[in-house]
């Protein structure tokens, strides 16, 4: 055991290496911030998290002001006092997506730490109770996709062993998503997930209507339909819908899910480790789903997620999209369409430093405590 002698933070600004639409937005720029801890014996950890497009401005603020002085000194080893410390330190600004986001990166970090001082991998660390999960591409499936595209794409993940694929919808007229969804089924049978994703861009009377159709389909859930801030609209569409409702990447607390399952407004959760403040709330997360027999398939964050994914029982299926390449050297280990989680000591991310650093956003880098 030793305490937090440093604390590290810089911001990394990362391109999409494809074009990424929704039916709310564009994906056209992922900050990525870091935070580095190192204690007294010279053990570390790299925690990150990330904004879609803007925003990683202030979580570099909160961080580099409010929650790196807090940070030394402490006992590193003290992951959930650390974390509620932080929180209520933040109190006028919780619960919110800035402090989540920071609370992650600080939370990860610590988790990397102490699974580099344990010996042992994440997915170990945190529960092991799997050895592989399997994944479903979402790359090829974006909005602006046009249907021929969407099938070729499909098709091809199809081929690689994936045991899905995601498709955006919200064109203007449920026709349009209908003759998207229609040729990609088509194409792949019955025997491949396809899953859609809304981005909250419903109404509760245009979700329902697009849920009958999706049933259609055989979609196998419906996700974010409407604004994640409109808990009974969900309720309400769970009940009428054959498809399952997935919910889970724009919400931020711990609190919030509970809301979610107690109401019956989400089949599917898809709790995302920076979202919801780092890997110490998104197992409580998990096990509160498991609780309640729902699954849990994460969103984004492929890299640390298929540690999580295969630490708890109640998982299905990860999500496909490359996020690090550019700043670190290892990779997914895919295989037969199956995630295996790394095995090294840590959250299993080999970050690339001289990239980080030839990439780090000018202003953004601070150190905190003796390095």
């Amino acid at each position: 055991m030793a305490l937090i002698r440093s604390v590290e933070i810089r911001m990394v600004d990362l391109a999409p290496r494809t074009r990424r639409t929704d039916a709310i937005q564009s994906f056209v720029s992922q900050e990525t911030p870091l935070v580095t801890i190192t204690d007294a014996d010279g053990a570390q950890g790299t925690g990150y998290c990330y904004t879609i497009g803007t925003g990683g401005a202030a979580v570099i603020s909160l961080l580099q002001q409010v929650f790196a002085p807090r940070l030394i000194g402490r006992e590193a080893e003290e992951i959930e006092s650390i974390w509620r410390d932080l929180l209520f330190a933040t109190h006028a600004t919780s619960v919110g997506a800035i402090t989540s986001l920071a609370l992650a990166a600080v939370d990860i970090a610590l988790w990397d730490m102490r699974c580099r001082r344990a010996g042992l991998p994440l997915w170990r660390m945190a529960g092991g109770a799997k050895r592989s999960v399997p994944v479903y591409s979402t790359e090829g499936g974006w909005l602006h996709v046009e249907p021929q595209a969407l099938v070729d794409d499909a098709l091809a993940v199809q081929e690689q062993g994936f045991a899905g694929a995601k498709v955006k919808i919200g064109r203007p007229h449920l026709a349009e998503d209908a003759a998207r969804l229609g040729a990609v089924r088509a194409a792949v049978g019955d025997a491949f997930h396809l899953f859609t994703d809304a981005n909250q861009a419903f109404s509760l009377s245009q979700a329902m209507l697009r849920a009958d159709m999706l049933a259609d389909h055989a979609i196998g859930w419906f996700e974010e339909p409407m604004p994640a801030d409109d808990i009974g609209s969900h309720a309400a569409l769970a009940r009428h819908s054959r498809v399952p409702v997935a919910v889970g990447e724009s919400l931020y607390s711990l609190g919030q899910f509970k809301d979610y399952v107690q109401q019956g407004a989400a089949s599917i959760v898809q709790v995302d480790a920076a979202r919801i403040g780092g890997i110490t709330p998104w197992l409580k997360v998990a096990h509160l789903a498991e609780a309640h027999n729902i699954m849990v398939c994460p969103h984004f964050l492929m890299e640390l997620h298929v540690s999580l994914i295969c630490a708890v029982p109640n998982s299905w299926m990860l999500e496909y999209i490359p996020q690090l390449d550019a700043i670190t050297t290892s990779r997914l280990d895919l295989r037969a369409g199956q995630a295996h989680p790394p095995d090294t000591p840590g959250i299993g991310i080999d970050w690339d430093m001289a990239a980080i650093a030839a990439q780090t956003v000018a202003g953004s880098h601070s150190q905190t405590g003796k390095g």
